[in-house]
């Protein structure tokens, strides 16, 4: 969407006043009648971006588009374990723009946690793009002005690129035999999650484990009453994802750890060996793309990375992120064996839509006073 048509139509209407204040069969009505048509030559001028110095009054920080340019550059953001994935997809789209287009892009790339990622880009990360773990991320960068709203409308897939589902991590043989989510509410079990006050990933788990009851039959007073019981058996609730996976992995507490089945595949292509169980039910733990919006306008790249968004969904695309343990959105790729074979097949897939979306999840579990903070208060 071009940023000229807005301004452009402001100054045609200001002028049309103009126009008729004055009539014209007086010299004092002709000369308005030609200052008003030099005023809507110049207008015409700044707005189309005809010289590179000028720009609308509205947006004084906007540059020339990007089509202009030979090379172009876009800034990614994204949360850390897609780095490998991405890093294999820019070069394919990288060389397939400039083939169609006879233009360099190059990119600026940065990873981390979500929610340290959502933060950076409110401060002024100048993001393109966004890859972020969770919804509620994107929905943050909208509220502070950066992408419009509807941006989940903007991309297939609801605007999700990449999912996953929650894994039980076990300890090796898995002694405790720990196979579904009732067990981590069984006695003598412990286990390890991040605090879904301070991590993305965090708030997933403890979706999992509601959705668990929701998803057979309970209502919101059993699922608070096992992940009530479940929460009381994690002996610390660590900051972020890292630090639990430490704490499990390094420190050796608890019987099990949560965590995104793409991450443990990860590892295990790493070299590591991890054990873990996929239980039947599950929250698909959906990854949503963006553009925002008021930086790809500023920096005149809306073209490019609304093309990049697009190519992200392509099925050469989608199957480096299969490559790094996410399941795939394509379902043609989906369906392949290659896909079958790779992931363990989930009976009954909850998501955050079944529990009315990011906003009402985050007030009703998360925000202060919610579920969460009465589950930790019996704990005391």
């Amino acid at each position: 969407m071009s940023l000229w048509p807005r301004p452009l139509k402001r100054s045609q209407l200001s002028i049309e006043r103009i126009i008729t204040r004055f009539r014209l069969n007086s010299l004092k009505g002709f000369v308005s009648l030609f200052l008003a048509g030099t005023l809507l030559s110049v207008a015409l001028a700044a707005c189309s971006g005809g010289n590179s110095s000028n720009s609308a009054s509205e947006t004084p920080a906007a540059s020339p588009v990007a089509a202009n340019k030979q090379n172009v550059e876009l800034t990614l953001v994204s949360f850390a374990v897609t780095k490998a994935a991405h890093e294999a997809v820019i070069p394919k789209f990288v060389e397939k723009w400039k083939q169609e287009h006879n233009q360099t892009v190059s990119f600026k790339q940065s990873y981390g946690g979500s929610g340290s990622q959502t933060r950076a880009v409110i401060d002024g990360l100048e993001a393109d793009v966004v890859h972020l773990a969770l919804a509620g991320d994107t929905e943050k960068i909208q509220k502070a002005g950066l992408i419009e709203a509807g941006w989940e409308k903007e991309a297939p897939n609801n605007a999700i690129v990449t999912k996953t589902v929650a894994a039980l991590v076990t300890r090796p043989g898995n002694p405790k035999g720990i196979k579904t989510w009732a067990d981590l509410g069984k006695d003598g079990v412990k286990w390890i999650t991040a605090d879904p006050k301070t991590s993305g990933i965090a708030r997933w788990n403890f979706l999992a484990l509601w959705n668990s009851v929701i998803k057979t039959g309970g209502d919101d007073a059993k699922a608070t009453e096992f992940v009530t019981k479940a929460y009381k058996n994690v002996p610390v609730l660590t900051k972020d994802a890292r630090e639990a996976t430490d704490t499990f992995a390094k420190q050796g507490q608890g019987d099990a750890l949560i965590n995104y089945e793409n991450e443990i595949i990860l590892a295990q292509q790493k070299g590591e060996k991890v054990e873990y169980v996929v239980p039947d039910v599950n929250i698909s733990i959906d990854n949503p793309i963006a553009i925002v919006d008021k930086n790809v306008d500023k920096h005149g790249t809306r073209e490019v990375a609304e093309a990049f968004v697009k190519y992200l969904y392509t099925p050469e695309a989608q199957q480096e992120f299969v490559k790094v343990g996410f399941r795939p959105v394509d379902e043609t790729l989906a369906q392949s064996k290659e896909v079958t074979d790779k992931y363990t097949k989930v009976k009954t897939l909850g998501t955050a839509q079944d529990l009315g979306g990011w906003d009402e999840i985050d007030k009703k579990f998360f925000a202060d006073g919610g579920v969460f903070d009465k589950i930790q208060a019996q704990k005391k």
